[in-house]
This record gives structure tokens, sequence and C-alpha cells, in this order.
């Protein structure tokens, strides 16, 4: 009972796949968050659930960059040494402020698990990510609107 009153709820798996397309593996979130606004869930809890679950995986991401980068030549480390230094690169150029693009593709985890790197701060590093994040869903959740969901 307790694992079809949690597990089936819909915005519990907005929450799972969101928090894992934020981290360094593969997937996207977009697409599970469009449909559920189509289906009518409450858009206030949708965009709670996304927001909030993507910015929790890429604390993720920046904690391994803060601590796990010396496994970044194992086989196994999601991320190559050439994704790291582009981000490197961008977050170099563009600085905290670049925090607030971390929902992009390609470059926003990287982004993220730079930011660990470097040693950013958590708290600033918490405040851009999710204002970037919560931003981005608010627009796939209004767009969904317009487009007639």
């Amino acid at each position: 009972m307790l694992e079809t009153l949690f597990l089936g709820h819909p915005l519990i798996w907005v929450f799972i796949i969101g928090f894992l397309s934020a981290t360094l593996l593969p997937g996207g979130s977009e697409a599970l968050v469009i449909t559920q606004s189509c289906l009518g869930q409450p858009l206030l809890g949708l965009w709670l659930a996304a927001s909030i679950s993507n910015t929790l995986g890429s604390v993720v991401n920046w904690a391994l960059g803060r601590y796990l980068l010396h496994f970044e030549n194992r086989r196994w480390f999601p991320i190559k040494p050439q994704q790291r230094l582009k981000a490197e690169a961008y977050f170099q150029r563009w600085g905290y402020w670049s925090l607030l693009f971390a929902w992009l593709p390609v470059v926003g985890d990287p982004l993220t698990l730079v930011a660990g790197v470097l040693k950013v701060p958590w708290l600033p590093f918490l405040l851009l990510v999710a204002l970037g994040k919560a931003l981005r869903y608010g627009v796939i959740i209004y767009a969904a609107g317009l487009a007639g969901c």
C-alpha cells in the first residue's frame, strides 16, 4: 500500500527523474514535466518538485567536484577531462553568474562539477543554480500551458 501511495504518485517520479537528470548521468526531465503538466498535475507542486530535485542533483555534482575529482581518470568516472576543461573555461570567463545556466544541456552538469572543483562556496552555488533551474522549469510549464495543456 505504501509503495502505491508514494512510488505511484507522478510527482515522486518527477522528483526522481529531475534529480537524476541533473547529476552527471545522462537524461532529461523536460518531457516528463510537460507530460505531467498536460495531465493536469498541480502546477505549483510540479514546478517545486522539478526545481528542487534538479537543484539537489546539481549539489551532488558540486560535491563530486569538491571531493571526488581525484578519481577523474578512472574509467567509471562520468565526465571526461575534456568536458571538465571546457566547463572550467566557461566558468572562468563568466564566474559565479555562469551557474544560472547550470540547466543547459552538455555544459550544465560539468559546470556544477567545476564549481565544486574551484571550491565555490555552497550558498552562492545553491542560490544561483536554484534560481536558474526554477526559472527554466517555470518557462517549460508556462510554455506547456500556452501550447494548450
